[in-house]
Parts: C-alpha cells; structure tokens; sequence
C-alpha cells in the first residue's frame, strides 16, 4: 500500500513550534525534542495523563513527530463505543519515551505513566490527519487490532472499534506502566523522593555522591541527572547503534563493549565472531538503560556507524581532526573550513561538533552504504584528497612522526567495529567537557573542549544545530 506523505521538509521542522512554546524546559522534564528519523515501522504510544481532568494520549508516528490525540475515556474494545478523540499539537518522537511528573502550573501539569507501546500499520491512505477517515491496526502490548478514526468536527474524531477477533472482548483494567510497572501513585512519588534515595527511572545509584571531577566538583548523581536532562536529544543518535562505553569505576579508565545479564534497558546482539573472542555486543534501548550504564560507571557513549539491525549498511560518518601538540587553533579551524569545502564540492551535507578534546568532529549522514568497504574507502579518499592538495597541513597516517606540525585526518572512525563518541556524551579528560554539536557559524567561538555539563544543558533550549540530520539522504 502507498502511503502519501504531504509534509514538506520545511513544515516538518516547523512542525513542533506549539508544542515547545507551550513549555518552559527548565521547569518541565518533558523533552525538547526535534524531529525524529523515519523507521520502518511506525511507533505509537498511549499515555494515561493524570492531569486537570483524567485522560489518555493517543499519539502515532508519522513524518518523524508523533500525531497527538487526547481521548478522555480511552480507547474502547467494544465496537458499538465512539470514543471522542481531541487531537492536539505534535509532539516529539522522544515523547514516546516520557513517563513522570509535569509540575504543576505548567502546561499540562500533572502524572503521565506509559499506558501501552508498540507500532501501528495505516489500512487506508493517510491524507493529513485532518478530513479522512483513516483505518489502522494496533500491534501493541495491550492494543492490538483494527480501529477506525472518523472526523467529527474541527481538530476532534471518533475513536472506534473495528470488528476482528479482538472485538467486543472485557479487558483487565491495567493500573501500572506497560514500561517499568509502577503505578500512577509511585511515578507521582518519584520525583519527590528519588534523589534523596538515590533511585532515577527505576535504578538504584550506588555512591551517588562520589566525585568523579574535582575542578569543578561533579558528582556521580550529578552525571546521573545530565543524562537523563539530554536523553530526548542524545538517543536518536544511540537508537539501535552498538556501543562501547568508557568506564571509571575506581579512577582508572577503561573501554567496556561486551553485554552484561546485569544490564536494565539494554538489549543483546550477537555478531560473528572476528578477532574478538567474545561476539555479545549491545545497545541502549530507553532511557533505564542510559542511567544503568552510568551506574555501572559508564559515563562516555561511543557508539558504531551503523544500526544494529543493518550491521553491514553503515550510515554515519566521522572525520576527526586531530592536530599535532603545539598546532594552534587556528590552525585546526582552519582544516575544519578545508574540509567542509571538498564535502560541499562533493554535494555531501555535514555537520559540526565539539570533540571534547583538541580537535572538532565532521559527521556526514547518509541513507547507507551496500558495504563497510565501500564506506570506508570513501572516507579515505576524502582524507587523501586533504592530503594531495595540502600536503604541508595535513596527515592520513596516525603515527605521531607523519603528523609532526600537522593535522591528522582521521577516516578509521569509518571501519566496521570502530567507533566514535556519540553527540551529547560527556567527555573525561583533564577538562570535563561535553562533545556537542554546534552550527557552522559558531566554528570561531566555541573551542573544541569547550563546552562544559553547565553550557550544554543551557544549550538545550535553543534550536538544535543538528535538527535536520536525520532527514538528510545522501
């Protein structure tokens, strides 16, 4: 069945505008939000919002945000039922991730718990969500089957029951999260007594107070709470991504990329064995498996350039410049221009963030490549050709006597099991800082470790540099 997408790229990224004008982030915990990647299947939730009046949200992916429905009774089983649905302001694909406390005052205050999860299939065409009626199956959790949603008047419809072998059929009245099994009660409890316990999302935090930077002091839980503020902006890039994690646990680093049985919200993935003996990858895969990771010690993300479901279709790409010691700055600014000038003579879109270590990151999307060998000898002929035509200023050898006085053009970051630090992680070096994506324009202003956990968090309540990436296909 062909599906008629009528959104223009420009309405997508407007799209959120009434969402987010309706919210102040630094009061709500509610992501910001940007518009989300297309997959296959098409997400949705329903969310039990106990607000100012009792009600459920109904909210389906399409085009990359989620179409939002308030329905005060909920969605009924018994087909004679014509469920008034109010539909509402689009929210971000991350919301589908949201379960907590909306502070009261705010715009929707009050508990919201995820009341099911899974995916939907549009039955008929699906013209605009406005003049249509549209014919949907729900494979969910505890929603499954046909439904029906009809226009009634402007901006509501009617949410009915199509007859199938799920019809007409007594459910139980569920009372707990689909997600983490609490109730409405113990998610309200939550944000009031959770961080004096030393539990976040569900996972208890062992030590919460000890230091892990002394210059500015920055605890584990105050890590804890950084990566549960940036979630709605980091996952998109840690979606089914294989990762590897730098783990602190006694002051001394190391890389961790094996799974653990210990590991909340985090699911296993075996590959072929190669030269590593051991095959049992993972990815992150929610918000408890963020904090679980910090909680083992994890508190850099790397992550692979592609997804765990087309592990021999890569499509993120990485350039690191790393410069010689000594090399100024302007100097590495420099090559970052050199750089984006061959990808933009190549028609290749990029994007900028901070490393947070000497040097910036150039990260190219792509729909996906047929191989990594393919892949990987096109970053390298990107670096070739810095190299060719700037011989005096750039390396694509690694050794340390190739880039004496020079930079380094790192395309290794492009071979199957390498990694790079995904955007948003925190970055443990002599100077805690954030590798962050910033736009082109502020290249000059903002140095490669400059960004610090304060800076970043101010910084989710601009535009998103990177807003677009995901709707990018090269």
């Amino acid at each position: 069945m062909k599906l008629s997408h009528t959104k223009s790229g420009e309405y997508m990224k407007n799209s959120l505008k009434t969402y987010q004008a309706k919210r102040d982030f630094l009061k709500t915990q509610e992501p910001r939000g940007n518009i989300g990647a297309k997959h296959r299947k098409l997400s949705f939730v329903i969310q039990h919002h106990l607000a100012r009046k009792d009600h459920y949200d109904f909210r389906v992916e399409w085009n990359g945000v989620l179409k939002s429905f308030a329905v005060p009774k909920g969605l009924s089983f018994f087909t004679k039922d014509k469920r008034l649905a109010i539909q509402v302001e689009d929210h971000p694909f991350s919301y589908r991730n949201f379960e907590g406390t909306i502070p009261k005052g705010e715009y929707g205050g009050g508990t919201v718990m995820i009341f099911d999860e899974g995916y939907w299939e549009p039955i008929s065409e699906v013209i605009d969500f406005k003049t249509k009626e549209l014919k949907f199956m729900l494979h969910g959790k505890r929603h499954k089957g046909l439904w029906m949603l009809v226009p009634f008047k402007e901006e509501s419809w009617l949410l009915i029951k199509e007859q199938d072998e799920f019809a007409n059929k007594k459910i139980p009245k569920y009372l707990t999260s689909v997600r983490t099994g609490k109730t409405m009660a113990e998610i309200a409890r939550k944000l009031t007594t959770s961080y004096e316990k030393g539990i976040v999302e569900g996972v208890t935090i062992s030590h919460s107070d000890k230091k892990i930077f002394l210059n500015p002091t920055v605890t584990k839980m105050d890590l804890v709470c950084y990566y549960r503020k940036v979630f709605s902006r980091m996952f998109p890039y840690l979606e089914q991504r294989l990762i590897s994690t730098i783990r602190c646990p006694d002051g001394i680093s190391f890389y961790k990329k094996h799974f653990e049985d210990i590991s909340k919200g985090m699911r296993r993935v075996l590959l072929r064995k190669g030269e590593d003996k051991r095959n049992d990858y993972y990815y992150i895969q929610n918000m408890v498996g963020m904090i679980s990771e910090v909680q083992m010690n994890g508190y850099e993300f790397h992550i692979w350039g592609c997804r765990a479901h087309r592990i021999n279709h890569p499509d993120i790409m990485v350039f690191d410049l790393d410069p010689d010691e000594g090399l100024s700055l302007n100097k590495v600014r420099e090559g970052v221009r050199d750089l984006k000038s061959i990808l933009d003579q190549l028609g290749l879109v990029s994007f900028l963030k901070t490393s947070g270590g000497k040097g910036y990151h150039i990260v190219l999307p792509f729909t996906s490549f047929s191989s990594w060998k393919k892949f990987t000898d096109f970053s390298y002929n990107v670096a070739k050709i810095m190299e060719q035509k700037w011989p005096d200023k750039y390396t694509t050898n690694m050794s340390k006597e190739s880039r004496k006085g020079k930079i380094f053009v790192d395309w290794l970051r492009n071979k199957k099991g390498s990694t790079s630090v995904a955007p948003y992680s925190v970055r443990l070096r002599k100077k805690l800082s954030v590798s962050m994506p910033i736009s082109w324009k502020e290249l000059d202003k903002i140095k490669p470790d400059g960004i610090s956990l304060e800076e970043a968090l101010k910084r989710l309540n601009r535009k998103d540099p990177w807003n677009d990436f995901f709707l990018i296909s090269q």
